[in-house]
């Protein structure tokens, strides 16, 4: 999906009145990635602002900022708010099961209400500058504004759950609150990760490191929407693995875009990563591949490269490609699908019912294309 400008001035449709309405959509072949975003959007955002407008007038300045609903003097802005995976997959998997997707829309807002906290945090700690192309929070509001905001963010998510009044609403607000602990030690094992030489690093490592920090939600989300559609336990964990294994691709495809992405659609500058010597997945596969390459690579790695020297990061680029890192991801992105629709098809045995959910996935692993 690209930019949704404008997207919340517009009020919600009643089901079933419009081509992107989730209520209105014919479930199966004829959903188009696109199309679940944007309805997904539509229908998250005004729960998403009312939640927000809520806050302490210091806390709701950088919320807002954050979303792209305000500049940073205050003044409307009609920005990027994000593609709004993570409550599609909510939304999408309450329909998939049966269910009413408008029941689960607080529950869809408490999950990007989530990802939102943990996006704050990691700007602060990985010293990110830009996102969804503007200055990060932590950039134009300080470091210690930029946490709060994000554990305010996170208290809020499950105050919605708490709530709210539908019956699955303790178990969700259970389950992301185990989802926060796994995303919290996954990223302290990141950091950790960083810390340590490039050789001492294994794929195994990086692996567990981004299932709990990309996977983990993703999977909780497609497990909270089974819950509001009131499915059994296995369904709930089919889907969780779903969610899981589409979040390993989503990482590998957004390592590989983190090197070899285009600036002008990631909103991030090129070889951000390796510019930040950061251990993604291709590196770690290049450095482990016992090539030549691999070699340089690990020399290259640890040593500092000046502020704006590009040629050092695309020489860096090409060694990782070399030594079949790039490669390595996608390959294994296709690996991890793979393993996703077959806990989908768990779940959802009828594939015209599971259709909105595969279009998800497909869309979060062709991101780089």
């Amino acid at each position: 999906m690209t930019d949704t400008t404008d997207m919340t001035e517009r009020a919600p449709r009643p089901p079933g009145h419009g081509p992107g309405d989730l209520g209105g959509l014919p479930s199966g072949e004829g959903y188009e990635a696109a199309e679940i975003l944007a309805s997904a959007r539509l229908c998250v955002d005004p729960e998403l602002r009312a939640a927000i407008e809520s806050l302490p007038g210091s806390m709701r300045r950088i919320a807002l900022y954050h979303f792209g609903w305000e500049h940073a003097d205050g003044t409307p802005a009609a920005g990027n708010a994000g593609k709004a995976i993570r409550p599609a997959l909510v939304l999408a998997a309450v329909r998939a099961l049966g269910g009413d997707p408008l029941s689960a829309v607080r529950a869809a807002a408490a999950v990007e209400l989530t990802h939102n906290f943990t996006l704050l945090h990691d700007d602060v700690m990985d010293r990110d500058a830009t996102r969804r192309h503007r200055p990060t929070a932590w950039t134009v509001f300080g470091d210690a504004d930029a946490i709060l905001a994000g554990d305010t963010l996170q208290a809020l998510a499950q105050r919605l759950l708490a709530e709210d009044p539908h019956p699955g609403a303790p178990a969700a607000a259970a389950r992301l609150a185990t989802c926060v602990v796994e995303l919290c030690a996954g990223q302290h094992a990141d950091c950790a990760l960083e810390d340590r030489a490039p050789d001492e690093v294994s794929l195994a490592e990086c692996l567990a490191m981004a299932e709990a920090k990309t996977g983990a939600l993703l999977g909780c989300a497609c497990a909270i929407g089974a819950v509001y559609a009131g499915a059994g336990a296995d369904t709930a964990e089919a889907l969780d693995g779903f969610g899981r294994q589409a979040g390993l691709a989503f990482q590998l495809i957004d390592d590989v875009i983190g090197i070899w992405g285009d600036p002008a659609r990631t909103g991030k500058p090129a070889r951000a990563d390796l510019a930040a010597r950061k251990k993604s997945l291709p590196v770690v596969a290049a450095l482990a591949s016992g090539t030549p390459e691999g070699v340089e690579l690990a020399r290259l790695y640890g040593r500092e490269t000046a502020e704006g020297a590009e040629r050092d990061l695309e020489r860096m680029a090409r060694v990782v490609e070399r030594a079949g890192g790039r490669d390595w991801a996608q390959l294994h992105a296709a690996d991890r699908m793979s393993r996703a629709l077959g806990e989908l098809a768990r779940a959802v045995p009828d594939p015209e019912r599971a259709g909105g959910l595969l279009a998800l996935a497909e869309f979060v692993t062709r991101r780089a294309h």
